[in-house]
């Protein structure tokens, strides 16, 4: 009887994911446990832009979409703002208003489009259309 040494090997198909992909897939995990509120502020601190508890839930609220081309355009918009020395601004992108204050890179609300109609922005030094 011949002597057989067995090693146990763990053989997989398909195309081995670099760490990269490894990383990405842990993090869209973890991001699927989280909740709402703790994936938005993780996302928003990466874009320098500060939301207000209040505009925070006025987004979960509406299902206000905020995307990075949208966290861009607001951000570009305060940049505007700031530069021609206002603070508290309307920010239009597309078709949701943002009321922020240029001067902390924050949004303090948010309405959508189907809340637009006949509302009245008070406290505001200029309007900017991104």
């Amino acid at each position: 009887m011949s002597n057989l040494n067995f090693y146990n090997i763990n053989i997989s198909t398909g195309k081995p994911l670099n760490n990269s992909q490894v990383i990405k897939k842990e993090n869209n995990v973890n991001k699927q446990e989280q909740s709402f509120d703790s994936v938005f502020k993780a996302e928003l601190a990466q874009c320098g832009i500060n939301f207000t508890k209040h505009a925070a839930n006025r987004i979960d609220e509406r299902g206000i979409d905020v995307s990075d081309d949208k966290l861009e355009r607001i951000n570009r918009g305060m940049k505007l703002a700031r530069e021609k020395g206002l603070e508290d601004v309307l920010v239009l992108v597309d078709k949701t208003a943002f009321i922020v204050n240029a001067k902390n890179s924050t949004v303090i609300t948010t309405v959508g489009y189907a809340e637009k109609n006949e509302n009245v922005f008070t406290n505001i030094q200029g309007t900017v259309i991104i």
